[in-house]
């Protein structure tokens, strides 16, 4: 078994107009043995940015901490709020870093850019290769089946009440299909003046 697959885990991230989704399950596991159902793999860093990260729990508590007192620093020194853009470069550049004994963890960021709201969404591998789509990201053990419902789900111009179904059922028809990843869901919807956050009650086995 992967290292990232240790404690398992799903992410997706998902663009709709003039807004974006992230959604995460909620399961803390060792391999097989479920420890906790309140885990959390997406942190907000702006109003406007959220990074999910999925992976080894422990390098996901380390690098969302590491993140954010970057992120502060660049908003102390620029005197303005970083783009989404920005921030996955920044993280890309934190991973890149530590190449040569890595963070076990598959960085997932979306966000709005802060001047024009629009939306943007990334991923990247452990190293800090990053990946910008112009539809959806994956991260976790259970991305092939995320691709799967993602691909077949999502289609442009989402308003956010049906981004938040297509991205809802998207990640629990995936997860569904693999046994370490599941036991609730939390999706956020962001648009320019608000971010809604919802819980899923899933299947508990």
């Amino acid at each position: 078994m992967s290292i990232l697959a240790y404690n398992g885990g799903a992410l997706v991230a998902m663009k709709g107009e003039k807004c974006v989704a992230v959604a995460a399950d909620r399961r803390f596991g060792i391999q097989a043995q479920t420890i906790g159902l309140d885990f959390q793999r997406i942190f907000e860093m702006t109003p406007l940015i959220y990074c999910g990260l999925p992976g080894l729990a422990t390098d996901t508590q380390t690098v969302e901490e590491r993140l954010r007192f970057r992120m502060k620093l660049y908003e102390l020194k620029e005197n303005r709020s970083i783009t989404p853009k920005t921030f996955s470069a920044m993280v890309s550049n934190m991973l890149y870093e530590r190449r040569f004994g890595p963070y076990f963890v598959e960085p997932v960021i979306a966000g709005l850019d802060p001047n024009t709201f629009e939306p943007f969404v990334c991923n990247m591998d452990l190293i800090g290769c990053i990946n910008a789509p112009n539809d959806f990201v994956v991260g976790g053990s259970c991305s092939a089946q995320l691709y799967g419902m993602c691909e077949a789900l999502w289609e442009p111009k989402l308003k956010p009440d049906e981004l938040f179904e297509t991205v809802s059922q998207a990640l629990i028809n995936a997860f569904d299909r693999d046994a370490i990843s599941g036991w609730g869901a939390v999706v956020h919807i962001i648009e320019k003046d608000k971010v809604t956050t919802k819980y899923l009650k899933t299947r508990m086995d």
